[in-house]
């Protein structure tokens, strides 16, 4: 071979090694140069995820890895990333939390809810979710705080200090690490998401961010956040608990008159009226028999199922000299929960994702009932936080699935009332393919909405409404209010 045909095959083939495989959905296979999408991958080609097992074939980017929020007690937070599935330097990034509190973002969210891959019956893989909200944004999983999934701490008195300033703390310095990991998305503009006590973790986040960017060397361009069946305000979540139980035929009238009579859910000493806790405990004996979460869907009958853990109706009563307000941590279908247990406690799947070396196993729950007992401070309400964003002009969506037992629509609507905000467009019906989706109001500075036939984990049950509702709330556009309007 002569010399110049030698250095034209080399550098074919040096050009070739730069190469990284792309597949669609539909299955063909492409090729694209790395980093062809500029600073998207700069810095961050390890946490890249290309061996996922049994990922459905997609032609979009998705990265996994540790971030350390706190060198001297090693606090490291996982994430889970998915680039857009078209354009994704000209999509905004939104931040997905789930409560608890003590949730995993990802074996929820992610895995169950609104990420591309959703874990398939008994874990044995994943199958593509057509509905993924990453159609319509860079979507970021948070397992927060550490203790969480895959997120810990080598300093053990840091599991004994979780409340809910340490988990925005963290999440706050989670953030800008990111950054510097993926720094195209610096300035993009930013959404926060969550559920259940995520209620708690968005607000609090957002003010945090809202507070710092008073320093320009700190701004994150926050534009709103978007809060599903969100824990809002401890005194009206308990009340329209109660009052739902009563109006969905879940406990008697005798029931419901005891709690009405005797407990004053604003009262720091509501707990120590026995009358009230005997009856509260009564709402939650009918209810270990369905399924709180969903209220007309059957309960899983699995083996496992028999002796699901109780503790996720147990209502945890402080009877001390805290002011904070009883929890019940926030779980979903244990049958799907024993699925995402399987698929993330898979050494295989583990070293995909970057948390393990493929030969020591780290132990993945779906809810740390530890952290759950230890929180340590849970703020009553955020509603002074919702007037604070709102004057700020920051955007504020609620939503609630109305077949939800735990946090209710009648405790959402409860604490919006509270709020006493000016109505701009009065309460009606909102449809997706032409069919009544659920009912919408807005308000100066909120819209509240709700989903028809929906439990606690909204997207699980209206996966197409849901990211309808999604975009709409990116465009900043009222959610479709005719049978005519078009869908998103």
């Amino acid at each position: 071979m002569d010399f110049g045909l030698k250095v034209a095959v080399l550098f074919v083939l040096a050009f070739v090694s730069t190469l990284s495989p792309v597949v669609h959905v539909s299955g063909h296979r492409h090729w694209r140069r790395n980093g062809v999408k500029g600073s998207n991958s700069q810095g961050n080609d390890g946490d890249l995820v290309t061996d996922l097992p049994g990922q459905p074939v997609v032609d979009f980017r998705h990265y996994a890895g540790y971030v350390n929020v706190n060198e001297t007690n090693g606090r490291a937070l996982f994430y889970w990333f998915y680039e857009a599935m078209s354009h994704p330097d000209e999509k905004p990034l939104v931040l997905w939390l789930n409560g608890g509190p003590g949730c995993s973002s990802v074996g929820y969210g992610a895995t169950q809810e609104i990420g591309p891959f959703l874990v398939d019956t008994g874990g044995r893989g994943l199958k593509f979710n057509n509905f993924s909200w990453n159609r319509e944004a860079n979507v970021l999983f948070l397992e927060s705080p550490v203790g969480v999934g895959f997120s810990y701490s080598n300093t053990s008195s840091d599991y004994k200090n979780i409340g809910d300033e340490f988990t925005a703390n963290d999440a706050y310095t989670f953030l800008h690490q990111w950054f510097l990991k993926f720094p195209s998305y610096r300035t993009r503009t930013f959404y926060i998401a969550g559920e259940s006590y995520a209620g708690k973790y968005v607000p609090e986040l957002a003010e945090l961010i809202y507070d710092k960017n008073k320093d320009p060397s700190l701004y994150i361009d926050l534009k709103g956040i978007l809060l599903g069946n969100p824990e809002t305000n401890d005194a009206e979540d308990w009340r329209g608990m109660m009052d739902y139980a009563w109006s969905h035929a879940v406990i008697s009238d005798e029931t419901h008159r005891i709690i009405s009579e005797s407990c004053d859910f604003k009262s720091n000493d509501t707990w120590s009226n026995k009358s009230c806790s005997q009856a509260v405990d009564e709402v939650f004996k009918q209810y270990k028999e369905i399924d709180i979460y969903s209220l007309y869907t059957p309960v899983c009958l699995a083996d496992k199922a028999a002796s699901v853990d109780q503790s996720i109706y147990q209502v945890m009563f402080k009877r001390t000299s805290s002011n904070m307000m009883p929890r019940i941590l926030g779980g979903f279908d244990p049958c799907l929960d024993d699925y995402a247990k399987a698929f993330y406690n898979r050494l295989d799947v583990q070293k995909a994702l970057h948390v393990s070396d493929g030969h020591h196993l780290r132990n993945w729950s779906i809810c740390n009932q530890q952290l759950f007992n230890n929180w340590t401070d849970s703020k009553p309400s955020m509603l002074p936080i919702y007037k604070k964003l709102i004057a700020a002009g920051i955007r504020i969506w609620v939503y609630s699935g109305d077949t939800d037992g735990r946090v209710p629509v009648l405790s959402t609507r409860y604490c919006i009332d509270t709020l006493g905000l000016p109505i701009t467009k009065t309460w009606r019906p909102w449809y997706h393919q032409k069919q009544v989706s659920g009912w919408f109001q807005e308000y100066k500075g909120l819209t509240f909405a709700t989903f028809r036939g929906a439990g606690h984990a909204v997207p699980c049950f209206k996966p197409d409404s849901s990211l309808a509702f999604f975009s709409a709330f990116l465009h900043g556009e009222s959610p479709p209010s005719s049978r005519s309007s078009p869908s998103f």
